[in-house]
């Protein structure tokens, strides 16, 4: 099964699922030319699809146009149903950094036949993670920064501050109708700035402090 490190505690999680929020950002939304939602969107990758720093997305044959979107990721430390909101932040064991690899192409015509994409964010390999850090070093993950660099040059930076659903008020929404467990992995949405990668390419996605420091990181190449 594919698992998550806990830093400093040395701990290792089984994943079960990862869970992803969809248009968090509002400049994402806009750059997609997708509504800005009024209540989380929220699709599912399956674990298999998570590979670790050092390794390597593999561009599936069928797609010519695959997009990275770098995002904080939230790992669940226990599980639960339905939690409210003022606990929703003691349900997490740590936060990391994650690229959630998108075949567009695949995609937009799944779309515009009306099918479902879970192809195009499903594969092998379209989940990279990085360690996470203890939820307890972050005072506040709602003001955190998220940053990508592809082959060194900047690509994708934001704040969690600009977030339209907060970690909290994601955690309580996918609760009321999927059970979280112990494991679990949310991605938080990207902000503006996806683009195509290539064969080649070398990405690199950190979550930072205000101050700069570096919380979590990956690397990873594309081939």
């Amino acid at each position: 099964m594919p698992i998550a490190h806990l830093q400093e505690s040395k701990r290792v999680f089984t994943v079960p699922k990862i869970l992803c929020i969809g248009r968090n950002y509002a400049e994402h939304a806009k750059e997609m030319k997708a509504a800005i939602p009024t209540a989380p969107v929220f699709f599912l990758k399956p674990p298999s699809a998570i590979i670790h720093s050092g390794e390597s997305i593999i561009i599936p044959s069928i797609s010519t146009d695959v997009h990275h979107e770098v995002e904080m990721t939230v790992l669940i430390g226990s599980g639960g149903k339905n939690i409210s909101r003022d606990k929703a932040l003691d349900y997490v064991a740590g936060y990391g950094i994650g690229l959630d690899m998108t075949l567009r192409d695949i995609q937009a015509e799944a779309k515009k036949q009306g099918l479902p994409w879970t192809l195009a964010k499903g594969f092998d390999t379209s989940a990279p993670i990085s360690d996470f850090v203890p939820a307890r070093s972050i005072t506040n993950p709602n003001d955190v920064r998220v940053e990508l660099k592809v082959n060194g040059s900047a690509r994708q930076s934001s704040s969690t501050s600009n977030f339209l659903f907060r970690v909290e008020d994601v955690i309580v929404y996918l609760s009321q109708f999927i059970t979280l467990e112990e494991g679990d992995i949310v991605f938080t949405g990207t902000p503006e700035g996806v683009a195509q990668v290539f064969s080649g390419d070398k990405l690199e996605a950190r979550l930072l402090s205000n101050d700069g420091s570096t919380l979590a990181s990956i690397a990873v190449g594309v081939r």
